[in-house]
C-alpha cells in the first residue's frame, strides 16, 4: 500500500524551482516527487548523524 500524501503549500524562491524543475525533468519525476525525494534523502542524512 502506498503511503499517505498530505497537500501542503509552501513558498520557493523562483531559482529554486527552476532548479529543481530541470532537475525532476532530467529524473522523470513530477516537480511534487522529486521534492519529496530530496527531502527524504536529506532526512535519511540526517539521522545518521545523530
Amino acid at each position: 500500500m502506498k503511503p499517505l500524501k498530505r497537500v501542503i503549500s509552501i513558498s520557493l524562491d523562483e531559482d529554486v524551482i527552476e532548479k529543481l524543475k530541470l532537475l525532476a525533468e532530467e529524473n522523470d519525476r513530477s516537480l511534487s516527487q522529486y521534492i519529496n525525494l530530496i527531502a527524504k534523502k536529506y532526512l535519511e542524512g540526517e539521522e545518521r548523524i545523530k
